[in-house]
């Protein structure tokens, strides 16, 4: 294992586990992308999930008062129908279409609620809005380990507070996360080398929730807001991206 790959995995997992402290979501598109340039991919997106388990159990841990129980529960258990489409959607449907679709419906909603967010809001949880987000966070994680931009939505259109948003989101992802990580494990996915670069990260990873935590407690109201829509307009380009790149070089 070369120190200079270590290094950067390391720095790699400190920046996306930054920008998921500060946010609440967003380390998807920079982790296993990141990761992949230097390590093979089945390294990297267990190592992901794994560093994604740590981070949202310290959240957890520490913001355990500002979750949203039903509403993440009601997350949690509708996106468990999902999965399963999502599994066959990365087996079967054409990723490029998808991505190009995602990316696209993402930008538009980013782009209408900082033009129009006082008229995007949900007062109290709303079944059929609850339920959709959860669904389609469970297809887009089973398809692409991107549940991410789904719960935002839903968090984003319920308006939480920013110390609530990542606090719930994080008590999804903690099981959810769990769940993936115990099947790379029975799938004899999960190798040393994994073991022995989380360890190298969790100093980094440790630092970095602090930190993320202390950001996410000086952004207010709308500023908050605003930063999640930049996040999420950002996610789609790059699934645009994505679509338009790798069809025409696949």
């Amino acid at each position: 294992m070369a120190i200079s790959i270590t290094v950067y995995v390391v720095l790699v997992i400190f920046l996306a586990t930054l920008i998921r402290s500060s946010l609440g979501f967003g380390e998807a598109l920079v982790a296993v992308p990141l990761l992949a340039l230097r390590i093979p991919v089945i390294v990297a997106a267990p190592l992901a999930v794994a560093v994604s388990v740590i981070v949202a159990g310290m959240i957890v841990a520490q913001d355990w008062r500002n979750i949203e129980i039903k509403s993440a529960m009601g997350l949690l258990i509708s996106a468990l129908f999902g999965i399963p489409i999502g599994l066959f959607l990365l087996t079967h449907a054409n990723e490029h279409a998808i991505k190009l679709l995602l990316g696209m419906l993402i930008v538009a909603f980013s782009i209408y609620s900082m033009l129009f967010r006082s008229k995007v809001h949900l007062v109290k949880d709303h079944l059929a809005w609850l339920l959709g987000a959860g669904f389609c966070s469970g297809i887009l994680g089973g398809a692409y380990g991107m549940n991410g931009p789904a719960l935002a939505v839903y968090g984003s259109l319920r308006r939480w507070p920013p110390q609530r948003f990542r606090a719930t989101l994080q008590c999804y992802f903690f099981p959810a996360s769990l769940v993936v990580l115990l099947g790379y494990a029975t799938k004899g996915l999960y190798i040393p080398v994994i073991t022995r670069y989380f360890i190298f990260s969790l100093p980094g990873i440790v630092i970095a929730v602090l930190i993320g935590r202390t950001v996410n407690r000086k952004i207010r109201g709308d500023s908050f807001f605003q930063y999640v829509y930049i996040g999420l307009t950002t996610i789609g380009f790059v699934l645009i991206y994505q679509a338009f790149f790798r069809s025409r070089i696949g």
